[in-house]
């Protein structure tokens, strides 16, 4: 009978997750970005982020997290959103953008993560968005 309580669990917890990723993009699209979240995104070692958006020259990867009050965001996964944008991204470094996003209820913030903070390995080992805080990355301006 516990089995079939931890599967619920996780299908709604899963399901959690595609639902905000699903909004994100249509809030980026509404913003002029063309975006696309990634089916395949999961949390195996593949630098794969959540959902991909591009602006003018410039190109996102977000790592979403769906939250009531805080969401935190392992170290493992921000390196994978600059792995993604390292090795698959051919640009400079100041036309991509590793951003953290939590739907939290009805608000969204955004936390964009600087690239010298990745190449000094200097990543926190878990960083965190509360629903009080403001964020760094504002959707309409872009970058």
């Amino acid at each position: 009978m516990v089995r079939k309580v931890d599967k619920v669990a996780i299908r709604r917890w899963r399901r959690r997750g595609f639902y905000s990723e699903t909004v994100l993009v249509k809030l980026l699209e509404k913003n002029g970005y063309n975006a696309v979240r990634v089916p395949v995104s999961n949390p195996s070692l593949n630098p794969l982020p959540d959902v991909i958006a591009r602006k003018g020259l410039h190109v996102y990867a977000f790592e979403v997290k769906n939250a009531k009050y805080y969401a935190y965001f392992p170290k493992q996964q921000i390196e994978k959103l600059f792995r993604f944008l390292d090795e698959l991204i051919p640009k400079e470094n100041q036309y991509k953008h590793a951003v953290l996003a939590a739907h939290l209820g009805k608000k969204w913030i955004f936390k964009q993560i600087k690239w010298k903070d990745w190449e000094k390995n200097m990543l926190p080992e878990k960083a965190r968005i509360l629903k009080r805080d403001r964020g760094n990355f504002n959707l309409k301006k872009g970058n």
